[in-house]
């Protein structure tokens, strides 16, 4: 399966999960406490964040090497929408 990781910097890891988790929470499947979530995006693949005190790891897992880019640009969209004023840096590795 496709996968595609970032490690973003960030002291606000906890809040930018529970606002992203929170706002797809209506229309994905998706598990979440104050560190970690998983938020699955139906028959495309599947997103795990992890909140430490100076940085927020993203990893993206698709079904298709042809979600990887897709999902990375929404992953991407969304978590720079909810950091709000906080400028994030997100590098894919994958």
């Amino acid at each position: 399966m496709p996968l595609s990781r970032a490690e973003i910097t960030t002291a606000s890891g906890e809040r930018i999960i529970n606002r992203l988790c929170k706002h797809w929470a209506h229309k994905l499947e998706v598990e979440y406490n104050a560190q970690d979530a998983k938020i699955v995006f139906p028959e495309k693949g599947t997103c795990l964040l992890h909140a430490e005190a100076d940085k927020l790891s993203v990893s993206i897992e698709t079904l298709e090497e042809e979600h990887l880019d897709q999902l990375e640009g929404v992953v991407e969209n969304h978590l720079v929408r909810m950091a709000k004023d906080e400028e994030l840096v997100v590098v894919w590795e994958n």
